[in-house]
């Protein structure tokens, strides 16, 4: 009976050992927090958005492993689906008129995200 409970005292001990590790892994995966400043610019029916960004913008590496402080940027206009943006400036054309959102937040080559986002609001008149 003794070594019965020595055994599970051994295994809750090496179980708490192991999430710790998991725990300062993730850290070190998102040691980098990069920051981001988006601008706007609406002329007629489409606008235009440039993300500043000390993030390093690797369209060679999207899809691939994380790499810290490298990554991609991810938009949602008006909830849809994701679009993939490679590059700091990105123009969504032929919108309809009337008032529209865009998400926009830093992901890692992998597509997970560095939780920097922000959302702007716009009017196509």
């Amino acid at each position: 009976m003794k070594s019965l409970y020595m055994l599970v005292f051994c295994s809750a001990l090496l179980a708490a050992c192991s999430s710790s590790k998991a725990d300062s892994g993730s850290a070190e995966q998102h040691a980098h927090k990069p920051t981001m400043n988006v601008t706007w610019k609406v002329s007629g029916n489409q606008i235009t958005v440039k993300v500043d960004t000390d993030l390093h913008i690797s369209p060679e590496h999207y899809g691939q492993a994380r790499a810290d402080g490298e990554g991609h940027i991810h938009m949602y206009l008006d909830h849809g689906e994701k679009v993939g943006v490679k590059e700091e400036e990105k123009t969504f054309p032929n919108l309809e008129p009337g008032k529209h959102n865009l998400k926009v937040s830093l992901h890692n080559n992998d597509h997970t995200p560095y939780d920097v986002t922000e959302i702007i609001d716009f009017e196509i008149k």
